[in-house]
């Protein structure tokens, strides 16, 4: 490119050369002269752009040059400095205390493997009904066939309808303080004799729905009355009501009920239903819609007689289950009846999803004590208090009024 520029300074040169003899009548010795003069202004001032053009790309490079090496001192007094904190690290400290934790997780692995083995050995001894269980799922529970209630379903009815069934209240209290966590609504029947019959003596197993709805009825507007003035009161109590398939499979009574959470939505977060984990298992699609309903309002359940741990707790929390009761003295005994997991950690494992365990049937203090080592602190029983009667001025007039209501029907 630069040989290009020169040939084309040379015929510029030239073209100077003549311009000057035959136009300007230059001598021949003074034509050549212009023409060289010319060439060599040309050549000095290309010879002076190049170099200003080298000297500027030279800069520019020593400027670079420059960045690179402040680059590189500051990569060295990084490296400077981490060496410097590496040779301060008692590394032989460090390593013992590896060592040591090494020792420790060692021990703990031997321990898990000598559990495992004893779990191992423990199942091989199971019946063979429950060796042939599908890993995951529930265990067996032994075909225990519950009493018939004392009292006749006929003198029962009769009993209801002569409003002689009254609701107690049994608290639920949390440990270790044992401060109310809320109340169990329970219904006990008056006999003639004064006497109060407890539920297992007059609730039927088989048959009697309709007296079982009505005193479910009875038992909602119970609940709804003493949780209305709890909240009026500024002092709101939770209460656990009693809900059985019956109601549910009711169109009349599941109508009313959902109408009267609908009613009384401000309190519904108050109202946990109690609920039988056999009848809960075995809904059917339209009753499992109703219960999913009852869950939207705002009210939750609570399953009770539950035989094993081993269920689908994200479901089961998707469904409004808040707490799940299980027989505190089976569960200190054989914990492995209900799940594979520590004791310790059951507890923890379903706060996670929001539900809790609530022990029942506390009967002693050793009881307490061994629970809480579990992480459970919901507990009821007859050791912390047994069935009470609520104040009169709670209870009496709703129960007067859904008896009318439900002898007008």
């Amino acid at each position: 490119m630069q040989a290009l520029v020169y040939i084309f300074i040379g015929l510029a040169a030239i073209g100077v050369g003549a311009i000057a003899y035959f136009g300007l009548t230059f001598t021949p010795a003074e034509a050549i002269l212009a023409a060289v003069v010319f060439g060599c202004v040309c050549v000095v001032l290309l010879e002076r752009a190049l170099r200003q053009r080298a000297e500027a790309r030279l800069e520019k490079a020593i400027e670079d040059l420059s960045r690179l090496l402040a680059t590189d001192a500051q990569a060295g007094a990084v490296l400077g400095q981490r060496i410097n904190a590496l040779t301060d690290i008692d590394a032989g400290g460090r390593l013992e205390g590896v060592e040591a934790d090494i020792s420790v997780l060692g021990t703990v692995i031997r321990q898990v493997a000598e559990a495992v083995s004893e779990i191992e050995e423990r199942a091989a001894r199971v019946a063979p009904t429950h060796r042939d269980r599908p890993i995951g799922t529930a265990p067996l529970a032994p075909a225990i066939r519950e009493p018939e209630p004392v009292i006749p379903l006929e003198t029962l009815r009769r009993s209801v309808a002569e409003n002689r069934l009254i609701y107690h209240v049994q608290p639920v209290v949390t440990l270790p303080q044992r401060r109310p966590q809320g109340y169990d609504l329970v219904p006990r029947l008056m006999l003639d004799d004064g006497d109060l019959a407890d539920s297992a003596d007059f609730l039927p197993r088989q048959g009697g729905e309709d007296v079982l709805i009505h005193i479910e009825a009875i038992g909602l507007v119970e609940a709804v009355t003493i949780a209305r003035r709890a909240r009026t009161g500024g002092q709101p109590v939770k209460l656990y009501v009693p809900l059985s398939r019956a109601t549910l499979g009711d169109s009349d009574a599941s109508a009313q009920l959902m109408a009267t959470l609908e009613a009384n939505r401000a309190i519904a977060a108050l109202l946990t239903f109690r609920f039988p984990e056999g009848q809960w298992l075995s809904l059917t699609t339209g009753e499992r819609a109703i219960a999913d309903a009852i869950a939207k309002k705002g009210a939750g359940f609570s399953l009770t007689g539950i035989a094993s741990l081993r269920v689908d707790l994200a479901e089961l929390a998707a469904q409004g289950v808040r707490t799940l009761r299980i027989d505190a003295a089976r569960f200190i005994e054989r914990p492995e009846d209900f799940t594979d997991y520590h004791p310790a950690d059951i507890a923890n494992y379903l706060a996670r999803f929001e539900i809790a365990l609530l022990a029942m049937g506390i009967a002693g203090e050793s009881q307490i004590v061994e629970l809480l080592d579990t992480g459970i602190t919901l507990v009821q029983g007859p050791y912390i208090a047994g069935p009470g009667p609520i104040r009169p001025d709670l209870m009496a007039e709703p129960l007067r009024q859904v008896t009318r209501q439900r002898a007008e029907v």
